[in-house]
């Protein structure tokens, strides 16, 4: 009897112990998306998102083809879809990207570039739970095809040329305050208003 009290006690003193460091961090943190994740807190990140990993697609090497005109489609697949948190050039150097928690990663590094091909896919296409990473399957061959055209994309990142930063610029989506900001340009250019513009 002795023995089951005394573990209720430890367990029940362990949990106060652990709810007690968790409010000391909810106070401390105030849980801002503005901070840096600690080192000790980002090893912890990174170590349960290779776990969640499906074990059968953690050495899967991708199976489409790397072509040209794949690296083309992925182009302009990522400005669409990704660049408003992780750039064109794939720095995370982006308001919405240095906005999160945890902030986008430069995929240009080996953080992003040693995950296997797999791994890369399953986070494209599942996302990451508590993070601004959505996840984008569509449960379509097309669909998984283009995340693996988008894994092929990222490795192309460390390597994008000025033509190709170009290209997406054209592509990206532009918020409502840089279309503002060109109208009103155009505007002030041709002797115009230069009234402000509202932009929905």
């Amino acid at each position: 009897m002795n023995r089951i009290v005394a573990t209720l006690l430890g367990v029940f003193l362990t949990l106060a112990v652990l709810a007690a460091l968790a409010l000391v961090y909810l106070r401390t943190s105030g849980l801002t998306a503005r901070a840096e994740p600690g080192p000790l807190e980002a090893s912890l990140a990174r170590a349960a998102r290779s776990f969640a990993v499906p074990p059968d697609l953690l050495d899967v090497s991708n199976p489409e083809p790397r072509t040209p005109e794949v690296l083309a489609e992925a182009l302009g697949h990522y400005a669409d879809h990704c660049a408003v948190c992780h750039g064109n050039d794939g720095s995370g150097k982006t308001p919405v990207g240095q906005g999160t928690w945890p902030k986008a990663p430069d995929m240009r590094f080996a953080a992003t570039q040693g995950l296997s091909d797999g791994e890369l896919f399953h986070i494209i296409e599942q996302g990451v739970r508590f993070t601004a990473m959505p996840g984008w399957s569509t449960g379509t061959p097309e669909g998984a095809a283009a995340s693996w055209h988008l894994v092929h994309f990222i490795r192309h990142l460390p390597n994008l040329t000025q033509d190709e930063l170009e290209r997406m610029g054209t592509l990206t989506p532009r918020s409502p305050d840089e279309i503002r900001q060109e109208i009103e340009a155009e505007q002030f250019l041709q002797g115009g208003d230069p009234s402000p513009v509202h932009v929905h």
